[in-house]
């Protein structure tokens, strides 16, 4: 009778485990991901929730780990911090503020390839959101700042999208006024394009 007991209490503890066990999703970058000018909840990440739980009908939590102001060289110590909820996928939208303040690119490269070795290390997949920048610094350089991303995306085999804002950049209807950062529709847009992204990895 005992041995059945404690048959049936494993049983039911590994049903409780499955049924609490969720899926953890990281979005890592700056302004663009924290939301500058919209609500949390109107910010792209929170609106890739409802995609993943309303079409998919999965149990995901996704953490907004975006902050304004935020370069590749301070993102590591953020995402050390965030690693202790043990995100599944660390999806990584970072450097366009290296890019705007024209910094050194082969530092950028660097830090950025620290964060994604650290997130692998830690048995997280890394999935990467390349960015444009115009040619304020001149043509070379927004031409290094694009290859960045392909040498990085090239050097660890991650999945990425080539540029998270294609779609909205430069569409005024889409973006606030500053012509930088998306608007409410323009973030229904990055969404619904990242949940396309993202969706066979989950």
């Amino acid at each position: 009778m005992k041995k059945i007991i404690l048959i049936l209490f494993l049983i039911n503890l590994q049903i409780l485990n499955a049924s609490t066990n969720t899926n953890t999703i990281l979005f890592l970058g700056d302004s663009l991901t924290e939301g500058l000018g919209v609500s949390k909840e109107e910010a792209f990440p929170n609106l890739v929730q409802s995609y993943i739980q309303n079409e998919l009908k999965k149990d995901i939590t996704v953490i907004n780990g975006g902050v304004s102001g935020s370069t590749t060289s301070d993102a590591l110590a953020r995402l050390k911090w965030y690693m202790k909820k043990k995100p599944n996928i660390v999806f990584v939208a970072l450097g366009a503020n290296d890019g705007l303040r024209g910094l050194n690119l082969e530092q950028s490269q660097k830090n950025l390839e620290e964060i994604i070795k650290y997130a692998q290390e830690s048995n997280a997949k890394v999935l990467l959101a390349g960015m444009l920048i115009p040619p304020n610094y001149g043509p070379e350089y927004s031409n290094r700042f694009k290859e960045m991303y392909e040498q990085i995306k090239n050097k660890y085999n991650l999945k990425s999208m080539p540029f998270l804002l294609e779609g909205v950049a430069g569409k005024k209807e889409l973006n606030q006024n500053d012509g930088i950062h998306p608007n409410v529709e323009g973030h229904k847009y990055i969404a619904k394009k990242v949940f396309e992204f993202i969706k066979e990895d989950l």
